[in-house]
């Protein structure tokens, strides 16, 4: 039996080439994704500080009308931006995060509870530090923005030293940060939503009702949800909890089981597999799909069974990743990282009660919550270290939590309305991103290297 399946393993990837594991995917995409973003987010301060700086201001603000009559929409391209397409981000934050709890990081809350516990300590600590420089006046409203840790960042550069570190290290962090985001989310729809309509709310309630039954109905077809998705996320526009909340909504809903079981499709591909290559083999037949239509029969059996044994959830995110990793979180960093450091004043931004409150909040109140939570969950017994983990890498991991970036800049245009105070808040999140950044790294470089370093081939 072992036997067969290493045969059909070989058939595989003699079709297909290498396959990765789910993890590999991710980590190769998210390092890509996190070279895409510094990249963008250098332009977008180089545009910031050009001659053009004003005229591309104008032009994100320009309006976008969709919808026809009274059912219209209009909003700028940068809200177009903000609370349009980040909800595709939120989805797939949601998406990760069911596909953890069901079958992930944090399906057993013995291997969750350490990077959950260090999350939420890694988000009570930075508000905490915030508050206490800023706790009251137009500044006060921000404390939610050193919270959140940059996930694509902070693998990104953890990976830069995967020599050196042991592989448990990227699992914790990768956990931390999904459990982070969730916290985020909660933080957002709970104190950055202003004037509740229940009549939508109502609305929304209803509409997720419907897409649970879609769930249980057995209903795998994605339109069905992506009709009644955007019908919610206009509900909870007009609702006033903030619209890419529905992302996540939306991702609870999403099936995770698939048409057929994983047994069936083996079956299934390895008689397609035998069957196409007796196709290729026979002279009086066409050798590729074009010309032998028998072929190309099979190849579209062995497509539809491809989609059928995946997961709706799995699929989904599959799709969406590449799009949100690639298109819609550099247009996000393009549309609002700016900063024009001329009307800051950059020294004299630095030292602004904001820019303080975010620096010192992201910089050392994630590094203290973080292995201030870690340190309590393993000292109760209730987590544990992962594999190969010494607590001198966690602490480094803790540092490179000060990395704040898309859920930061999100949740500073929800805070704060004046453009001086908001420029201040970027500028505070990206000093102590590049802080926490270079600590980490020096850190987990300088440290013993891990006898078992990280895989990432």
């Amino acid at each position: 039996m072992v036997q067969d399946r290493k045969n059909n393993t070989s058939i595989l990837e003699d079709l297909f080439g290498r396959i990765l594991n789910p993890f590999q995917e991710f980590l190769r995409r998210t390092t890509a994704g996190g070279i895409v973003l510094m990249g963008t987010t250098v332009l977008a301060l180089v545009l910031a500080n050009s001659g053009s700086g004003d005229l591309l201001h104008d032009i994100w603000e320009q309006p976008v009308r969709a919808g026809i009559g009274p059912l219209g929409l209009e909003m700028s391209l940068h809200q177009l931006v903000n609370d349009g397409l980040m909800t595709f981000f939120f989805l797939l934050v949601g998406l990760e995060l069911k596909r953890e709890i069901m079958v992930g990081e944090l399906s057993s809350w013995h291997d969750a509870a350490l990077p959950v516990i260090a999350a939420a300590g890694g988000m009570l600590m930075p508000a905490l530090i915030y508050h206490t420089v800023n706790p009251d006046g137009p500044a006060a409203p921000g404390w939610g923005i050193p919270m959140a840790t940059d996930i694509a960042f902070s693998v990104g550069i953890l990976v830069m030293l995967a020599w050196r570190i042991p592989s448990g290290l990227i699992i914790f962090l990768t956990a931390l940060a999904i459990a982070d985001d969730v916290g985020a989310v909660v933080v957002i729809a709970v104190f950055y939503t202003h004037g509740i309509s229940l009549t939508a709310l109502g609305g929304a309630a209803g509409i997720i009702a419907i897409l649970l039954i879609f769930n249980q109905g057995g209903i795998r077809n994605p339109l069905p949800y992506g009709i009644l998705g955007l019908a919610l996320w206009f509900s909870l526009l007009q609702s006033g909890i903030h619209s890419t909340i529905a992302g996540v909504l939306l991702a609870v809903t999403i099936p995770a089981k698939p048409a057929i079981a994983a047994d069936k499709f083996e079956k299934r591909m390895l008689q397609l597999y035998h069957a196409f290559h007796q196709e290729s083999a026979d002279p009086g037949q066409g050798d590729e799909p074009l010309s032998n239509p028998r072929m190309a029969t099979i190849a579209q059996s062995l497509e539809k069974a491809s989609r059928a044994v995946q997961p709706p959830l799995q699929h989904m995110e599959h799709t969406l990743s590449p799009w949100v990793t690639f298109v819609i979180i550099p247009l996000f960093a393009l549309s609002n990282v700016g900063i024009d450091f001329s009307r800051l004043e950059f020294i004299r931004g630095l030292v602004q009660p904001i820019t303080l409150g975010i620096i010192t909040g992201l910089v050392f109140g994630k590094f203290l919550g973080i292995a201030a939570g870690s340190w309590i969950a393993v000292r109760l017994g209730i987590g544990r270290l992962p594999r190969g983990v010494r607590w001198r890498h966690l602490l480094g991991v803790a540092w490179l939590g000060g990395i704040g970036f898309t859920m930061s800049l999100f949740i500073s245009q929800l805070a704060f309305d004046d453009l001086l105070l908001l420029e201040q808040a970027k500028l505070g999140i990206l000093a102590a991103s590049v802080i926490s950044a270079c600590i980490g790294l020096a850190w987990l470089y300088l440290i013993k290297p891990a006898s078992r370093p990280l895989e990432t081939q």
